[in-house]
């Protein structure tokens, strides 16, 4: 039996993905890992995944597809999954081998028991080139640890401290059946993948555990302020999605719904303070575009996050208006700790 699913996307990245997959590696056959190319033009990084592949042929499958985005490779290992979970790993990160022992025994003794849970959670590490402590992003306020919970049971989150890609392991039955799907040639996706299925998850369990290695320091990352801005385009999309596939405001449990409203509080936030940052008029119009399609399309969610610090922030008209909402943006980036 396959318990885990791990699926690697990998785009001209032969300089580092073979640190990611050994990192997997260590589950032996039961996991299944799909290292999937999407359209690498630059260097070996299918030649690389085939010979993963021929090495370990019960354990890693080789694919090599037309690039379309980071979405599109999600989209074709959820469909291609046969594990029990689903767990993303980019291939420029890595995960805690000892850690992912543990989330294996873990996930063994819930199974034999019956009670394996909708969703994992674990700890996430911010990996950033040039600094000696790395942060630890950790759910130890809001989540019991070893215990199956409902979201009944879930403590509120903190505004901006939130589940990401990173921290979730999804069972793969959940992932077809919200029926993910995720937008090509788009970034940014990791943000539905951490929303739109969560209301599809009855139980979850956390573990205590820094499993993932986020790395950050390449020039050229998605999460860079400038080139975020560069592909406003990109965040809209995600953003648009985000508010159409979920209706926020319709589902019953109330600590449900407040942690997903405080998250699309923060997306919106992103994209709208990113709008006024690249200081111009188009993107702005489109900030005031988006806040609109949300009032028009659920009054009521308009008004929960319209009416708060990071709503009042990004909506201060006039010219001063705007360089205060760019003070306020540093302020929240230090607070919450979004870019």
């Amino acid at each position: 039996m396959k318990y885990i699913t791990f699926v690697i996307p990998c785009f001209n990245s032969a300089e580092y993905m073979e640190k990611c997959i050994d990192s997997v590696l260590v589950l032996g056959d039961d996991c299944e890992i799909l290292i999937i190319d999407d359209g690498s033009t630059k260097d070996n990084t299918f030649e690389i995944a085939k010979d993963y592949e021929k090495k370990y042929p019960t354990i890693c499958r080789a694919m090599h597809k037309e690039n379309g985005g980071h979405g599109s490779v999600l989209n074709l290992g959820i469909n291609l999954a046969k594990g029990l979970y689903l767990k993303v790993v980019d291939s420029d990160d890595w995960l805690d081998s000892n850690s992912l022992k543990t989330v294996l025994l873990t996930i063994k003794k819930l199974f034999d028991e019956s009670k394996d849970t909708d969703l994992i959670i674990t700890n996430f590490i911010y990996d950033k080139v040039g600094q000696t402590h790395k942060k630890s992003m950790n759910y130890r306020n809001s989540l019991i640890k070893n215990k199956v919970l409902t979201w009944d049971d879930v403590k509120k989150f903190k505004v901006g401290h939130y589940l990401l890609m990173h921290s979730l392991m999804y069972k793969t039955y959940i992932l077809k059946k919200c029926e993910l799907n995720l937008p090509e040639h788009t970034f940014y996706v990791d943000n539905i993948f951490a929303y739109k299925p969560l209301p599809f998850v009855n139980t979850l369990y956390y573990i205590d555990d820094n499993l993932y290695h986020y790395y950050i320091g390449r020039s050229d990352q998605s999460v860079n302020e400038k080139i975020m801005i560069s592909r406003l385009s990109q965040q809209y999309t995600v953003t648009y999605k985000m508010l159409d596939d979920v209706d926020v405001m319709g589902l019953i449990n109330k600590n449900l719904k407040q942690y997903m409203i405080n998250y699309m509080s923060i997306i919106m936030t992103v994209t709208s303070i990113l709008s006024i940052v690249s200081n111009d008029k188009n993107w702005i119009d489109k900030k005031n575009e988006l806040w609109k399609y949300v009032k028009e399309k659920n009054i009521n969610l308009y008004k929960k996050l319209r009416f708060t610090f990071l709503g009042f922030g990004v909506n201060i008209p006039t010219k001063l208006g705007m360089k205060i909402s760019i003070f306020v943006y540093h302020v929240a980036n230090r607070i919450y700790g979004f870019n």
